[in-house]
């Protein structure tokens, strides 16, 4: 006879959750009509269901922790092989002291977001601020302080509502810096004050921490509704091999204030490429990658399947021809599709320097093997 707790009701509903997204986000509800679509969507919520027992399970925000949110193998909502991802829960109720380093990075940025108290994505974001805004000593470093009193550097405001902080540090190296062993921990986290000890986890706890993770996962499948039902952004097409212009997202939750984003599915038949021309813009960060058709990006430990800047090889005129293609055509800048015939392509500036030219996509023959 089983012993009735909040944690073995909270369980339970994970389980019914998990049985839920299996009928019906992985099926034809979702837009998914193969095999190859549900065991995809099997793996997608797999790395769902550890990123919030990584990042939600135990959250504290007396006690923060910045803890890594993506890796090659935990991918969800749009990862990134040039980028290293943290975060942290947090409370206007408290101030905070970041420490951190650049690490070679060309670009850092903290965010505040709110509506994740629960496991949720953010529903919006509070404040940033990015290394142009704080002083980095000459071995990299940095201090930011979040909360209280405001100063015009190395302070992040912490408005009410505010539940989340993510912190972005982009390479553009030769080789993917989200796989590259040597890149350590970035960041530390304090709260200023004392701190009483936690308290041990008891019932209530386990069964909380269960819920938020049950809500981390519902949010990002069965509470993201099919991207045929709704209206996108203004920097997402859904016309494929066609990029719309690039353009801030404005509030959206998960996006920078201070990029610019242009995506497009591919559609490539088997012996078919997809021909992307255009120019790197002036900008502190730029890339192209690929995702499935969840936002995971394609295995970037074993295959090019994304470019920055520093690894893109130019033309004598300075614009770049980037072929997207089942096989290796034996040109430069190949990113390699893993054979699928539909995906998505994400294009990444921050901090752009005027306007930002659309990158041009034209389907093309690949020639004979």
């Amino acid at each position: 006879m089983s012993i009735p707790t909040a944690s073995r009701t909270a369980l339970g509903e994970l389980i019914t959750l998990l049985q839920e997204v299996d009928s019906r986000w992985a099926s034809p509800e979702w837009n998914l009509h193969s095999a190859d679509d549900v065991s995809g969507a099997h793996r997608a919520l797999m790395h769902m269901l550890e990123g919030g027992i990584a990042g939600m399970f135990e959250s504290d925000p007396a006690h923060p922790q910045f803890r890594r949110i993506v890796s090659p193998w935990r991918k969800f909502t749009g990862d990134n092989p040039d980028a290293i991802y943290f975060d942290t829960p947090v409370s206007s109720e408290h101030c905070y002291s970041v420490t951190g380093s650049m690490a070679g990075a060309v670009y850092v940025s903290i965010t505040v977001e709110s509506g994740t108290e629960d496991g949720s994505m953010a529903g919006g974001i509070l404040a940033v601020i990015n290394d142009t805004q704080f002083d980095v000593d000459d071995a990299g470093s940095f201090t930011v302080r979040v909360g209280g009193e405001p100063a015009a550097r190395n302070w992040l405001a912490l408005p009410p509502g505010a539940s989340r902080l993510t912190t972005r540090h982009y390479f553009e190296a030769k080789h993917p810096a989200a796989c590259d062993p040597a890149i350590g921990d970035l960041l530390q986290i304090r709260r200023d004050g004392e701190a009483p000890i936690p308290t041990v986890s008891g019932d209530d706890a386990v069964a909380s921490g269960i819920r938020r993770v049950a809500q981390f996962v519902r949010s990002r499948t069965l509470g993201q509704p099919p991207m045929s039902a709704r209206t996108p952004p203004a920097f997402v097409s859904l016309m494929p091999n066609s990029f719309p212009p690039p353009v801030p997202p404005g509030e959206m939750g998960l996006a920078a204030f201070d990029a610019a984003y242009s995506m497009a599915p591919f559609f490539l038949g088997p012996e078919q490429a997809l021909l992307i021309t255009g120019h790197w813009p002036a900008c502190r960060f730029g890339n192209v990658c690929l995702w499935n058709r969840f936002q995971q990006t394609l295995d970037y430990v074993h295959r090019p399947v994304s470019l920055n800047r520093a690894q893109t090889v130019l033309e004598a005129d300075g614009s770049f021809r980037i072929v997207l293609a089942h096989r290796d055509p034996g040109v430069p800048n190949w990113l390699d599709t893993e054979g699928r015939a539909f995906g998505i392509v994400f294009w990444r500036f921050f901090l752009p320097e005027g306007a930002i030219g659309t990158p041009q996509a034209q389907v093309i023959d690949l020639p004979a093997a």
